[in-house]
């Protein structure tokens, strides 16, 4: 019952300052789902029960969905804690959760060899691709191009263009962002090293 009394604060909360973020008042946002304001008073104060057959409009003049205004505040949709994943000469901790934003993944990867993983050829695919250097000196073959991304560094490049990330030099660590494509091209490697 206190986890509930909890939500129902958050979500009340939620409902308030999405409208005043918006500069409405009370008059505006009731106006746009269709509550008289005394009632939308009572639901943002917490004098009166929130019933979904109310949370649905005003979700909706709010512009957002009834999954966002009720999600949850507990720590473990906010905690994320990657498991590592091998694969020859790369090691992949998924940083992002299964329903992320827009398609997008986001990974941290550990480049030991100086060779693409698997040993495959630079590859294509729709999109584009960024990643960021957290140390090491990453060697991005793209194309015909050899460039050399530092730590502290980043590169931002299209998809399309046969590419390859390597270390240079030794190991390298990356933070990266994939898209849909680019996660199926880069994340599944069936090639599973030993664990050490």
């Amino acid at each position: 019952m206190t986890q509930e009394l909890a939500l129902d604060t958050v979500i009340r909360k939620r409902i308030r300052g999405l409208r005043l973020a918006r500069g409405w008042s009370l008059d505006a946002l009731a106006a746009r789902c269709y509550l008289s304001p005394s009632n939308l008073s009572r639901i943002e104060t917490g004098h009166r029960r929130i019933a979904l057959d109310q949370l649905v409009p005003i979700a909706r003049a709010l512009d957002t969905t009834l999954d966002q205004l009720v999600e949850s505040t507990e720590d473990e949709d906010v905690v994320i804690r990657p498991e590592p994943s091998h694969a020859r000469g790369r090691t992949t901790w998924l940083l992002s959760s299964e329903e992320t934003l827009h398609g997008v993944t986001v990974a941290k990867m550990r480049i030991t060899d100086d060779q693409p993983a698997g040993g495959e050829e630079a590859g294509v695919h729709p999109g584009r691709e960024w990643f960021t250097v957290l140390s090491g000196t990453a060697r991005l073959q793209l194309g015909e191009r050899t460039i050399l991304v530092e730590a502290g560094d980043a590169a931002e490049f299209s998809t399309m263009v046969p590419h390859a990330i390597t270390g240079h030099d030794g190991p390298v660590e990356i933070l990266t962002i994939f898209d849909h494509d680019g996660e199926r091209a880069h994340l599944h490697v069936t090639d599973e090293a030993p664990a050490s």
